[in-house]
C-alpha cells in the first residue's frame, strides 16, 4: 500500500483538534497545507533499547521507497521528530545507521507547537521572530499565515539554518533564516509583532523583550534546572509601551536551551529510592497534591530548587529526588485511607511541598502568576500579595539543590 501523506496530514490535524490542542483558524489551515515530508525529508528513529549503550539510530529518507511508510508515521505521529545527530550537516546526508553520540536538533511534539502557534494569534502582515529554527515548522506556519516577507527565523546551528532555508524555499517560502544566538534575537530586523522561542530558558531574555513591538506578544518556556514543572511566560507590550507578563504553569515544555544546566534522576538514584527503607516513614491523612495542581508544582520547583519528579513511578506513587544532596521522597497509599510518606537525606521534601501547598491554597490556588520584568534587571513571578513569589534565576545561575 502506497503511503498517503495527505491522509496522514488530515489525520494528524484531526487528532490535534480532538485533543484540544488546535482549534479552527489560520494555524489549522496552515498545518493542513504543510507537507512535512518536504520540510523534513529525513528523520532519525531510535533502534536501541532504553539505557542501551551505545545508542543506535537509523536515518530514514523520503526518497527511499522502503523508508516511506515508517517515516510517514514519524512525521505525522505527533511526537518529536529527530533531525540532527551530533551536530552533523543536515543537507546531503546518506540514509542508514548511526551509533553513539546524541541527537542535537529535533522538531517539537506537535501538540505543544500547535497550541503555542495558536496562542500567538498570527495574522497576515505581522512581523514574526521564530527563535530556534529546528526543522522550520514554526517558520513555515508563520510564512503561510503572515507572509514570508515579515518572518525571521534564528538558530545557532549553521547546518540547521542551511537546511531550513533550503527546504522552506522548496515550499515557496523565502523568510530570513539567520545563524545566531537566539537569546539575543535579531535587533536589525526588529521590532516584531510576534516572538516564539522554541527552547526553555531560566528567565525571559531581556533582548527579546526589547525587540517586541507595541501590541506584540512573546511566548517562551521558563524553567529551573529541573525539567519537572515548567512554566510558559506570556509577555505583551501594550500600545503605549508598557510590558505586561504572566507565568502560566503547563504540563509540557520545550527542551532546555544551549548551555542551560539540567538535573536528572540517575538510574542508580532511582534504584536507591525504590529499594531503601529511608530515614523516616510517617502516616499522613493528607494526600499528595494532584498532578493537575500545576500552579502549586510550578511554585515548588522555583521556591525549593534542585527537585526532580519521577513521572514513571506510577499513578499511585509520588517520587521526588534531590540529586544535589541525595535527599528523596516516596509517597504511597497504605490501604487505610492514609499515605505512607518516606523521606531520606538532609532535606524534608514532604514538608517543603506542604509549605508551598498551604501558601498556594491561601492564594486561591492559582494556575498562573503575574510576572514582573524590570528593564535590564530583575524578573519576579508570584502572587501580588507576595506570599508565594520568587525571583527568576539569572541565565548563568546554577542549581545547588538548596531551598531559596
Amino acid at each position: 500500500m502506497t503511503p498517503d501523506p495527505v491522509a496522514a496530514r488530515v489525520e494528524m490535524v484531526a487528532e490535534l483538534a480532538g485533543s484540544g490542542a488546535l482549534g479552527r483558524g489560520p494555524v489549522r489551515d496552515a498545518l493542513l497545507a504543510l507537507p512535512r515530508e518536504v520540510l523534513i525529508p529525513q528523520a532519525y528513529v531510535r533502534r536501541s533499547a532504553p539505557g542501551e549503550q551505545p545508542p543506535r539510530w537509523d536515518l530514514l529518507d523520503w526518497t527511499a521507497p522502503g523508508d516511506r511508510e515508517e517515516l510517514l508515521a514519524v512525521l505525522y505521529g505527533g511526537g518529536s521528530v529527530l533531525i540532527q545527530h551530533d551536530g552533523e550537516p543536515v543537507l546531503g546526508r546518506t540514509r542508514g545507521a548511526r551509533s553513539a553520540g546524541s541527537i542535537t536538533s529535533m522538531s517539537t511534539v506537535m501538540s505543544v507547537t500547535a497550541s503555542l502557534l495558536q496562542e500567538l494569534e498570527l495574522r497576515p502582515g505581522q512581523r514574526v521572530l521564530d527563535v530556534g529554527t529546528g526543522a522550520g515548522v514554526t517558520a513555515a506556519v508563520a510564512c503561510h499565515v503572515c507572509g514570508d516577507a515579515g518572518v525571521v527565523s534564528l538558530d545557532r546551528d549553521r547546518h540547521v539554518v542551511d537546511a531550513a532555508r533550503t527546504r522552506l524555499g522548496e515550499l515557496g517560502f523565502r523568510p530570513a533564516v539567520v545563524c545566531g544566538a537566539g537569546e539575543q534575537g535579531l535587533p536589525s530586523s526588529a521590532p516584531y509583532d510576534r516572538i516564539l522561542v522554541s527552547f526553555a530558558v531560566p528567565r525571559v531574555p531581556d533582548a527579546l523583550v526589547d525587540q517586541l513591538a507595541p501590541g506584540g506578544r512573546l511566548l517562551v518556556h521558563v524553567t529551573t534546572a529541573s525539567p519537572s514543572w515548567p512554566g510558559l511566560a506570556i509577555v505583551t507590550r501594550e500600545p503605549e509601551g508598557r510590558i505586561a507578563a504572566e507565568l502560566r504553569a503547563v504540563e509540557f515544555a520545550h527542551r532546555a536551551g544551549h548551555g542551560m544546566e539540567r538535573i536528572v534522576l540517575s538510574r542508580a538514584f532511582l534504584e536507591r529510592i525504590a529499594g531503601e527503607p529511608g530515614r523516616t516513614t510517617r502516616r499522613s491523612r493528607t494526600a499528595p497534591p494532584a498532578d493537575t495542581a500545576r500552579g502549586l508544582w510550578l511554585a515548588v520547583g522555583h521556591l525549593y530548587g534542585g527537585l526532580v519528579r519521577d513521572f514513571g513511578a506510577g499513578p499511585d506513587q509520588l517520587v521526588i529526588g534531590a540529586p544535589g544532596c541525595g535527599s528523596w521522597l516516596r509517597v504511597r497509599p497504605d490501604g487505610h485511607g492514609r499515605w505512607a510518606v518516606t523521606t531520606s537525606g538532609p532535606r524534608d521534601i514532604w514538608d517543603e511541598i506542604q509549605d508551598v501547598a498551604a501558601r498556594w491554597r491561601a492564594a486561591g490556588e492559582p494556575g498562573s502568576y503575574p510576572l514582573v520584568i524590570d528593564p535590564g534587571g530583575a524578573q519576579r513571578a508570584g502572587t501580588r500579595c507576595g506570599r508565594l513569589s520568587w525571583q527568576l534565576a539569572e541565565p548563568s545561575a546554577r542549581a545547588d539543590g538548596s531551598p531559596r
